[in-house]
C-alpha cells in the first residue's frame, strides 16, 4: 500500500487511469468497427456507389410504361433512337 506515494513527481492519478482506460476502449472500438465496414464493403456484390445509368431506349420505354407518352409517339422515338426513318415533321 502506497497511500504515502507522492503524485508531484510524475506518478499518475485516478484521472491519468480513468483517461487511459476511456482512450483504449475508444481505440479498440474504432478497430473493430473499422474492420467491421472494410469485411461488409468488400462482402457487397455491387461496389458501385452510383445508380446505373439508363440507357435513352430504357428511359423511353419507362416514359411509355408510366402513360407519359403514347404507343405512336413512343414508336417513333424508338425509331429515331436506332438510327431509322424520321417522321414527318408536322407544320
Amino acid at each position: 500500500m502506497m497511500w504515502w506515494y507522492d503524485n508531484s513527481n510524475g506518478g499518475m492519478n485516478g484521472w491519468g487511469y480513468a483517461l487511459m482506460t476511456v482512450s483504449m476502449v475508444l481505440f479498440w472500438g474504432l478497430v473493430i468497427f473499422g474492420v467491421i465496414a472494410l469485411v461488409r464493403y468488400l462482402g457487397r456484390q455491387d461496389r458501385s456507389l452510383a445508380p446505373p445509368r439508363l440507357t435513352p431506349e430504357q428511359v423511353l420505354a419507362e416514359r411509355f410504361a408510366h402513360g407519359q407518352i403514347d404507343e405512336q409517339e413512343y414508336q417513333e422515338r424508338r425509331d429515331i433512337l436506332r438510327g431509322g426513318p424520321r417522321p414527318l415533321m408536322k407544320p
